[in-house]
């Protein structure tokens, strides 16, 4: 699995603890060295069947500085990924990725029905 966090991020850490404390193997990725990609952005919204607005960290300063709340609406998937893809603070996180699914925020609940 690949566990994608701001390790200065709380809920990021307290999501790793959670992860090594299951057992769970994974590999740690730092979102603002290596923010993921658009093709990445793209294949972990379709895994994860999820609106692609969960992608975004809409509790962020970077969200509210570029006011995303009003112009999210009226972008395209395509806008929104390449928007997404420029910055890494911009993304939810932690993001947890198996080769079947993708799940953006800690939720210990959904983490656990997908590492079992």
């Amino acid at each position: 699995m690949l566990f994608i966090e701001y390790p200065k991020c709380s809920t990021c850490q307290k999501a790793g603890k959670w992860l090594e404390a299951q057992g769970a193997e994974f590999e740690r990725r730092n979102i603002v060295e290596d923010n993921p990609t658009k093709e990445e952005l793209k294949a972990w919204h379709q895994m994860s069947g999820l609106p692609l607005k969960r992608f975004f960290n809409t509790s962020g300063m970077k969200y509210k500085e570029l006011q995303l709340k009003d112009r999210l609406p009226k972008m395209s998937e395509e806008e929104q990924y390449e928007l997404l893809a420029t910055d890494g603070m911009l993304v939810k996180r932690p993001l947890l990725i198996g080769e079947d699914f993708a799940i953006p925020g800690f939720k210990e609940k959904e983490w656990s029905e997908k590492i079992r």
